[in-house]
């Protein structure tokens, strides 16, 4: 167990701890929580605090935010960590937390990560939360409503905290320049420009952004007091952009779903865009070249035939290449799927067969489409009344395929998109050539000769 208030006023300490805001003034970003009149801001300033969740990327301000309500409220503050904390523990505080509001004293308990905290864990402070007995503040990355138990996160209110635009990142560097906490009897000079090359490094991290400065400025010349930022030491430093890609996290599927979507809106552009954050971000290529083999058929299908032979063989030079070497194989499928004509129509097909097999009985095999290998099964009927279709003139025949509940029903519906055209002119002809003939078994026919 830690308390925020456990700082140290050590030049020591990174540059993001010593000039950690102290009020919501200070506080930059995520306007639309605690700007003026904003929801947030009323709570802290009417005092009407009740649990609640931050949830956003790194380096947004979660913290951060919690420091300035612990600031700000009269209440015994507490963090708690997922790894050092233990139920026992949890539940010893709590109960202390219980025995103090019955002596009017509130408890603020702070949970960094709530994220990795388990089942038991979390479970641990529901009660103490339903009774009032504390307020709970978490913080997470992941998307609560994965992470957090059901009934806890219902008695959060979760806010979202976004990525610091660059021009919100650009006045927060320059604000913490002039804070003497930052560079005690120092005098930093730095462009402009270069602050706008921190902030689009940072991704919309602040304590990235804050951490690059520090080495920036620590990396610098000082002369009589003065540092001064040079163009091609920052160079240097910006050389190589990390990006933030959790391979295992909800930004993994968020980028998927955008890269799918891209390509099925006919965006090659942001369709190649996605792909490369995936790829940069170290993304398995055979995982990439897996979901364009489902995108194939889900999305296009035989509107183009040529899509899925084409993505079997990305993912087969993939295989054969891999990374650095497959990402243009990647890039030349990605083009070619945006750019196909789009058709679903596979994809309905089996959702509405899908739908039929799990509503109606399943019926028995109809007999003649059973085959007969043994003489038992040739005796009481399998295969009697079989139609070949290789042996008709016009290679079909009318004989049923479909268990007698379900005939009627259509699940492959074509579109007009691409070849698609053809297969369903093709399909109009077979239903209508059916309802236009009547075909005899080949046993009839075997017996009539």
């Amino acid at each position: 167990m830690t308390s925020l208030f456990d700082t140290i006023s050590d030049y020591n300490q990174p540059l993001a701890a010593r000039v950690r805001p102290r009020n919501l003034d200070d506080y930059f970003g995520q306007e639309q929580l605690i700007g003026r009149g904003k929801v947030l801001r009323k709570m802290l300033e009417q005092g009407q605090l009740s649990s609640m969740i931050f949830w956003g990327p790194p380096g947004v301000g979660k913290t951060t935010l919690a420091n300035i309500i612990a600031n700000q409220t009269q209440a015994k503050f507490i963090t708690f960590s997922a790894v050092t904390s233990g139920i026992k523990e949890i539940r010893n505080i709590m109960h202390e937390a219980e025995e103090n509001r019955q002596y009017g004293e509130r408890t603020l308990v702070f949970i960094d990560e709530i994220h990795r905290f388990n089942k038991a864990q979390q479970d641990a402070f529901l009660p103490f939360v339903e009774k009032g007995s504390i307020v709970l503040i978490g913080a997470t990355t992941e998307n609560p409503s994965f992470e957090v138990n059901g009934a806890l996160l219902s008695r959060c209110k979760v806010f979202v905290l976004k990525q610091l635009s660059v021009s919100e990142m650009v006045s927060m560097l320059s604000h913490v320049l002039k804070d003497e906490r930052a560079f005690p009897n120092k005098e930093i000079i730095i462009s402009q420009d270069n602050l706008k090359r921190i902030a689009h490094y940072a991704d919309g991290d602040a304590r990235t952004a804050l951490n690059v400065l520090e080495m920036a400025v620590l990396n610098s010349e000082e002369v009589d007091r003065k540092v001064v930022v040079a163009d091609d030491m920052m160079e240097e430093l910006l050389e190589k952009k990390m990006l933030f890609y959790d391979k295992t996290g909800e930004e993994h599927y968020n980028i998927i779903s955008a890269l799918h979507k891209s390509m099925r809106n006919s965006d090659p552009d942001a369709a190649i865009y996605w792909m490369t954050r995936m790829l940069d971000g170290g993304e398995d290529p055979l995982y990439i070249a897996r979901r364009l083999i489902r995108f194939a058929s889900e999305d296009i299908g035989l509107a183009d035939t040529r899509a899925l032979s084409l993505t079997v063989e990305t993912f087969q030079a993939c295989q054969f290449l891999g990374l650095p070497e497959c990402d243009v194989h990647l890039t030349q499928a990605v083009i070619y799927l945006s750019l196909a004509p789009k058709s679903n129509a596979v994809y309905k097909a089996r959702l509405r067969a899908a739908k039929d097999v799990k509503e109606t009985m399943n019926e028995p095999i109809p007999l003649h489409l059973r085959n007969a290998t043994t003489k038992l099964m040739k005796e009481v009927g399998y295969g009697k009344g079989y139609q070949l279709a290789h042996f008709y003139e016009d290679k079909l025949t009318d004989m049923q395929t479909m268990p007698d509940n379900l005939v009627g029903h259509s699940y492959y519906q074509p579109t007009e998109e691409g070849n698609e055209r053809r297969f369903k002119e093709r399909l109009n002809y077979i239903k209508e050539w059916k309802e236009k003939h009547h075909t005899l078994s080949d046993d009839y026919k075997t017996q009539k000769k």
